[in-house]
């Protein structure tokens, strides 16, 4: 909600959409690894185990007086350790400036087994609850995110065909 508030003050009559993402390991929470040997240890943490990704998004409007914060979830199970992998991934740089120091969509694919939940929870937008947002506070949304969830277009995304549901 920070994150969108921070810029809905500067632009009150605009509908604002805020998104962050955190990884939760047991009682753990991940954020952005500073740096590659950070996202080494994140992955070595995470190799061979399951995980939730909490993506939160925000939708705000001071003129609209509209303030709402939602969360949705996903397990995302890792392969086990390979070295060789998360030194090949390490090595792209993509895990920096990422929750949990991967990125599904990316190359960090390739170090996930399977996924429990929404793909775009673990992107970190989920499209389904964005829409619904939208459409809860008036906005149409001029994306058939439905059609979306069918074609699967975006990289990876068919690879973890698991389907949410609705």
């Amino acid at each position: 909600m920070e994150k969108a508030q921070s810029v809905s003050l500067l632009r009150p009559d605009d509908m604002v959409l805020g998104a962050d993402t955190v990884i939760e390991l047991d009682v753990t929470l991940l954020g952005k690894p500073v740096d590659i040997a950070e996202a080494r240890v994140m992955l070595t943490s995470l190799a061979g185990r399951a995980h939730t990704v909490h993506t939160a998004v925000a939708l705000c409007c001071p003129r609209e007086r509209i303030a709402v914060v939602e969360v949705a979830r996903a397990l995302v199970v890792m392969r086990p350790d390979t070295s060789q992998a998360m030194t090949r991934y390490l090595a792209t740089g993509e895990s920096l400036g990422k929750a949990g120091a991967y990125s599904i969509q990316g190359q960090g694919g390739d170090l996930i087994e399977r996924i429990e939940g929404d793909f775009t929870t673990v992107v970190g937008l989920p499209l389904r609850l964005v829409a619904r947002l939208l459409q809860s506070a008036g906005h149409p949304v001029p994306q058939d995110v439905e059609a979306l969830y069918q074609q699967r277009p975006y990289p990876n995304w068919a690879r973890f065909a698991s389907l949410p549901k609705r």
